[in-house]
């Protein structure tokens, strides 16, 4: 970075303007990242909270669907009921870039040919619902942990864009316009005196 205690020149004053212009645009360039990062933080916030807004409805039903079930089987009936594995599951990542940020959709995708439990010796409505709901909650929690991951990697990223964005804006740039300033002035003070000398000497 130039400062102040270069020898101040025609050839040193171009060279920071030129370091102005760049310094200019690599604000621009963040800001406008900051930006863009600040959005996406908002919609993935709300992916957040409608996700876990989701997993509250579904906890409270299936708090009263594991009640129903337990009264119609007993706990060592419905203990022994046949579930969904998850070894029938397959974990599913979509990455995407954003501004150097690596943002992922995750899912949790049960087969459908392969996914069905062994059928129930004493089946019921009431623990088909259960098994049924269990399975909705491990897979919008599956949703829920790529949500979260992106909050956390695009809000780290946002911070560090705010910083280099604000020390620019604030440091580099109103040094360089003060160095200019002083370097200017300068010149303007030794173009005056060579030419009072000039005219002193001519007259």
């Amino acid at each position: 970075m130039t400062t102040t205690s270069q020898a101040p020149t025609r050839a040193a004053v171009l060279e920071l303007i030129d370091e102005q212009s760049v310094v200019k645009e690599a604000y621009v360039f963040l800001d406008e990242k900051r930006l863009l990062l600040a959005s996406e933080l908002l919609q993935q916030l709300q992916r957040y909270q409608q996700l876990n807004q989701e997993l509250t409805e579904l906890h409270a039903s299936t708090r009263a669907a594991m009640a129903a079930a337990i009264s119609h089987h007993g706990l060592d009936g419905l203990q022994v009921y046949a579930t969904t594995r998850l070894t029938d599951a397959e974990w599913q990542r979509r990455p995407r870039n954003l501004m150097g940020v690596t943002l992922v959709d995750t899912e949790l995708v049960f087969d459908s040919d392969t996914a069905e439990p062994v059928n129930a010796v004493y089946p019921s409505a009431a623990a088909e619902r259960c098994r049924t709901l269990y399975r909705d909650i491990v897979q919008k929690s599956a949703e829920l942990a790529g949500v979260s991951g992106n909050l956390y990697r695009l809000l780290a990223e946002y911070r560090v864009t705010e910083r280099r964005s604000r020390a620019l804006e604030n440091i580099i740039l109103p040094e360089i316009d003060q160095a200019l300033r002083e370097m200017s002035l300068h010149l303007e003070e030794l173009e005056l005196e060579d030419a009072i000398r000039v005219r002193l000497q001519s007259g």
